[in-house]
């Protein structure tokens, strides 16, 4: 999703701004801008499309603030293009706007309002601001009013706004719904963020805003104001977050640094849930609540909703409860037939993802039912607004590729199944030594990343130039195919799908052709010879296939081992040479490993 910045009592605002996109450019986009003001109103616009790295070949001198915007545009309404990069501006030049998120009506409202204005851009932003520039000029309202008015005018939209008016060049105003905003708080000066990372170099102290508020930001003060214009106070919130954490190092790209980091993301875990013992450090609240259900729901998009797959398994083997699990924007919008006591789990890295978001808002409002959100992101939204809370501890994530955030979700989960299962005494989750596993799978991973000179040979040999690939296995390895071939196929664009391997022969295998790679994960022993099997049929048919297997059931030939753990946690293992085979697949394709193409980090868009 796009990222927003704002500074307003600094001097060296254009240096905040430009490093505080630069902190975004994770999320994707296409262009990007700012504007800035100084005290005497002497404003500069400057906007490009492309990288970051283009719009600072812009910047010259004189190009100075004590106050300013900044945008990354992930194109929506309009192609990319500098017309329709953000900060967008009123006819008049007097209000500049930039933009997360969609407008449903804005074509009504330009039709009604604006029908004597010539638009520059294709942007539903360029309305936005129009119409305050229209309630300013037309109906003589102040700037708060006209802005106050027009969010009152948008329908069924998703935004956060964060706006200028030439005329107040120390003023700010913001306001979201749906999408995330933060301020940070400084001394004698404040900011404007969607993302706390952005602004770590200038402030670790934030304050949340909730859907529906405005807010006047100057640099002595922070007024929030809601719906019906009652003042908010709220306690800040701090951010306990070391800046050098977000930065590369000596990694040539962010999602080789997260795949490396998955080990210690593991003992963080086990440091922050199981230090204590055998018994996980759960609250005793959400244990009692998960107990009452007679059946999980669990929520999830993307890599989330693959991860909340293999939890199924191991709430289901831990605990005893039925559990499904759903896409959260199919299921947003269905007419499910619930249990009589369901417990809602949501899996998130951002805690913003918006389809997720709407499941849970149907939980809160209209189905009355406890919920869970584990994510990575202290304070979002889908945190907030859920009735329990646990932390992924895995660290900033900024690859769009999501590696760290997967595996850790799959660890909490772990976690939360085998306390449930104690709660409810069950046998198999007494007996599962939680502790000893995830330091198993810790090790496992630490030997496989050591090794990815041999998964790189591979991606070379079998991926470089192909136009397709296949990953296929059987029970949690078919879910754990499932996101590998998500990996594979968001960032070295090979057209990749993961298969359930017995359902081949159902229509499937006419796909194969002369070497088409297919790639086999084979942990589990009930299942392991019938994968094997369907390896056969695939090679029969000309594919070239790369088996990835648990050291217990290796055999000669098969070309990634990996050792062996339970198999309950299994996917922990087996998604690492997948996430590196997508990698190093991207990186012999020529690609942007970080920011593919058409891809943003937070979807907070449904």
């Amino acid at each position: 999703m796009c990222g927003i910045v704002g500074v307003t009592g600094r001097t060296d605002t254009v240096e905040i701004l430009i490093s505080g996109l630069e902190k975004l450019e994770y999320r994707g986009y296409d262009s990007a801008g700012i504007y800035v003001n100084t005290a005497e109103k002497q404003a500069h616009l400057v906007k490009a499309r492309g990288k970051i790295a283009d719009l600072k070949l812009k910047l010259t001198p004189e190009i100075k603030g004590t106050a300013g915007i900044g945008h990354t545009r992930w194109a929506t309404n309009g192609v990319p293009s500098i017309e329709n990069a953000h900060p967008q501006f009123s006819a008049d030049d007097r209000f500049y706007l930039v933009h997360n998120g969609v407008i449903e009506n804005y074509e009504e409202l330009k039709a009604q309002y604006l029908s004597d204005v010539e638009f520059v851009s294709q942007t539903d932003t360029e309305v936005v601001v129009q119409l305050v520039d229209h309630f300013v000029v037309q109906e003589n309202m102040t700037t708060k009013q006209a802005f106050k008015k027009t969010l009152s005018l948008l329908k069924g939209s998703s935004y956060a706004f964060l706006l200028m008016d030439h005329e107040e060049p120390d003023t700010l105003y913001v306001a979201k719904n749906k999408s995330p905003l933060l301020i940070g708080l400084g001394d004698e000066f404040n900011v404007v963020c969607s993302d706390a990372l952005a602004m770590l170099n200038v402030t670790k102290d934030f304050l949340e805003l909730h859907d529906g508020e405005m807010v006047v930001v100057t640099p002595q003060a922070v007024e929030i104001t809601d719906q019906t214009g009652k003042q908010v106070k709220r306690d800040s919130f701090h951010v306990d977050l070391d800046p050098k954490e977000t930065d590369r190092g000596a990694y040539p790209y962010y999602m080789l640094k997260e795949i490396d980091e998955q080990p210690a993301v593991l003992h963080r875990i086990q440091k922050a849930y199981l230090e204590s013992g055998d018994k996980p450090a759960i609250s005793p609240d959400l244990l009692e609540a998960m107990k009452q259900a007679d059946r999980l729901y669990i929520v999830g998009a993307g890599t989330s909703y693959h991860a909340g797959l293999v939890g199924k398994q191991l709430f289901e083997k831990l605990t005893e409860i039925p559990t499904e699990v759903v896409l959260a924007s199919e299921f947003a919008y269905a007419d499910p037939m619930l249990s009589k006591h369901p417990f809602f789990i949501f899996l998130t890295q951002s805690g913003e993802t918006a389809d997720s978001r709407q499941v849970l808002v149907r939980v809160n409002e209209e189905w009355h039912a406890p919920s869970l959100t584990i994510t990575n992101v202290e304070n979002s939204t889908l945190y907030r607004e859920a009735t329990y809370q646990l932390l992924l501890n895995a660290g900033p994530e900024i690859a769009v590729a999501s590696t760290k955030a997967y595996t850790a979700q799959i660890a909490v989960e772990a976690v939360v199944a085998k306390a449930l299962g104690m709660a409810r005494d069950v046998e198999v989750a007494k007996n599962f030594d939680l502790q000893r596993e995830l330091s198993l799978a810790a090790n496992a991973i630490q030997a496989i990343v050591d090794e990815k000179a041999k998964i790189k040979e591979i991606a070379h040999e079998d991926l470089a130039k192909t136009r397709n690939a296949f990953y296929i296995g059987r029970g949690v390895d078919y879910f754990v195919a499932l996101e590998a071939a998500l990996k594979l196929k968001e960032i070295s664009y090979i057209q990749a799908e993961g298969f359930a391997s017995g359902e081949l022969k159902h229509g499937t295998i006419a796909l194969i052709e002369d070497q088409t790679p297919v790639i086999a994960l084979i942990t589990q022993g009930k299942t392991a010879s019938h994968t094997r099997s369907n390896i056969q049929e695939v090679k029969s048919r000309g594919a070239q296939v790369l088996a990835i297997v648990s050291e217990e059931l290796a055999k000669p030939g098969d070309k990634i081992v990996i050792p062996t753990i339970s198999e309950l946690l299994m996917p922990l293992i087996s998604v690492i040479p997948a996430q590196l085979l997508a990698y190093y697949a991207s990186l012999e394709r020529g690609y942007n490993v970080d920011q593919p193409r058409n891809l943003a980090k937070s979807v907070t868009v449904e």
